[in-house]
């Protein structure tokens, strides 16, 4: 009989539980960090959620790294609160404040798509009692629980977070790493992938070919 894999070498699909329990464990962090952490209300922001998603289901995404959760999420509250307050029409003060968010994280390099949920929140809570800047150590808490959260699961399952490209073969029939670079250029296209990432499987793929 055959020794079945370790339960981490298993394919991926047979290991489907392990983003739903991450994500789940990480909100869990990221509301104890916010609840006990800090004497603010509300002690939990919805845009994690969506973070948890990326950071636990698709961990190997450029948009689901330690920065850009970090600095996506919190620089686009920051953005959101400061338009908030300086934009009286509150449908324009959102349409720029989430235009300006993902300006500054792509210039910044840290695109997190639910920074610009973030966004949208700051400018709703410019106009709370308060002016709504106690969610700034809200978030900075909720953040800080789901990184740590991310990073102890990552490393219990076996993955690498942040995550690194895999170890690929030497590039064989010709292929260059500038041959990639040259054909994204071509397309013209913002990919949910790491080039790195894809020139590891390019090689990887053709070294399998050739063993056949």
């Amino acid at each position: 009989m055959t020794a079945q894999p370790s339960l981490w070498r298993r394919p991926l699909a047979h290991r489907w539980w392990l983003g739903p329990l991450g994500a789940a464990l990480g909100i869990l962090a990221a509301a104890l960090g916010g609840r006990y952490g800090l004497a603010a209300t509300p002690w939990l922001l919805a845009p994690l959620g969506a973070s948890a998603v990326l950071v636990f289901a698709v961990p190997a995404s450029p948009l689901a790294q330690p920065w850009p959760v970090i600095g996506g999420n919190g620089l686009s509250l920051l953005i959101g609160l400061a338009v908030g307050h300086g934009v009286p029409v509150p449908v324009v003060a959102a349409a720029l404040a989430v235009g300006l968010a993902i300006a500054v994280m792509i210039a910044l390099g840290c695109l997190h798509p639910p920074g610009g949920a973030c966004a949208l929140v700051g400018v709703l809570a410019a106009a709370s009692p308060g002016g709504g800047w106690g969610l700034v150590p809200t978030l900075a808490a909720n953040v800080a629980g789901l990184c740590a959260a991310g990073w102890l699961y990552h490393r219990w399952s076996g993955h690498a977070w942040p995550h690194r490209a895999p170890a690929a073969p030497a590039p064989l029939r010709g292929y260059e790493r500038a041959h990639l670079d040259a054909v994204l250029a071509e397309w013209d296209e913002t990919l949910d992938v790491d080039p790195d990432d894809l020139d590891a499987l390019i090689r990887a793929v053709e070294a399998r070919s050739l063993q056949r």
